[in-house]
C-alpha cells in the first residue's frame, strides 16, 4: 500500500509537470522536486522518466475506459450518431490522454523495463475492450470482422486528434504563411468525425 501510494504521488508529480511543459523538457530532477521524497528514492519505484510517463499513460486510459464503460452501463440503445456523440464527449476533456498518444512511443517503450511496458499493455488491453463491449451491445448487426476494423482504425486514429485539434501559435502562422487552407477543430468534433465515419 505504501508504495502504492509513493508510485501515485511520482505519477501525479509527472502529470502535473506534463500540463505545462513538453516531454523533453521534463527530467527526473523537476518530477522529484514536485514529490515529497529525494530523487535517489523515484529509482526504487521508476528506473526512467520513461517508465513514470507509461505509468500515466496507463492512469489516463484507466480513467477514460471508465467513462467509456459507463456509456455502457447508461444506455440500452443507442444510434450510431449518439453513440458517436458519446464517444466523442468521453474524449473532450481528455487532452492529456491525447497528447501521450501523439509521443513517440518507440522511445517510451524503449527505455522501459517489461513488466512496465506489460502494465501499460494491460491498461491499453481494456481500453479496447471497453470500446468493443460497446460496439456488441449497441450495433449486433456487426459482425466480428466489423468490430476488429472498426477498433484497428479508430485506435490509431487517436493518435492523430491531439495534434490536429491543439494547435500552437508557431504552427498557426506557419501555415498562413505557407498558405495551408486548414480548418481547425475541436476534440470533441475531430473525435465525432472520425468515429461516425467509421461506423458507416
Amino acid at each position: 500500500m505504501h508504495n502504492d501510494l509513493r508510485k501515485n504521488e511520482i505519477v501525479n508529480a509527472c502529470m502535473k509537470l506534463y500540463d505545462k511543459y513538453q516531454f523533453k523538457d521534463i527530467t527526473m530532477k523537476l518530477i522529484s522536486e514536485e514529490t515529497s521524497f529525494s530523487r535517489p528514492s523515484i529509482y526504487n519505484y521508476f528506473e526512467t522518466k520513461e517508465e513514470i510517463f507509461l505509468a500515466l499513460f496507463a492512469k489516463e486510459y484507466d480513467e477514460w475506459s471508465d467513462e467509456v464503460k459507463n456509456i455502457y452501463d447508461e444506455n440500452v440503445v443507442l444510434s450510431k450518431d449518439e453513440f458517436a456523440r458519446k464517444l466523442a464527449y468521453s474524449m473532450k476533456d481528455r487532452e492529456r490522454l491525447l497528447k501521450l498518444l501523439s509521443m513517440n512511443m518507440y522511445d517510451l517503450e524503449e527505455n522501459s523495463r517489461m513488466e512496465r511496458l506489460i502494465e501499460f499493455k494491460k491498461s491499453y488491453k481494456e481500453a479496447v475492450h471497453s470500446v468493443k463491449m460497446c460496439l456488441e451491445k449497441f450495433f449486433p448487426e456487426m459482425s466480428e470482422e466489423n468490430i476488429t476494423e472498426f477498433l484497428y482504425s479508430f485506435f490509431p486514429f487517436m493518435f492523430g486528434i491531439y495534434p490536429y485539434t491543439v494547435v500552437t501559435d508557431k504552427q498557426r502562422a506557419a501555415m498562413e504563411k505557407a498558405e495551408v487552407n486548414y480548418k481547425y477543430y475541436s476534440i470533441y468534433d475531430m473525435a465525432y468525425m472520425g468515429i461516425r465515419k467509421l461506423l458507416g
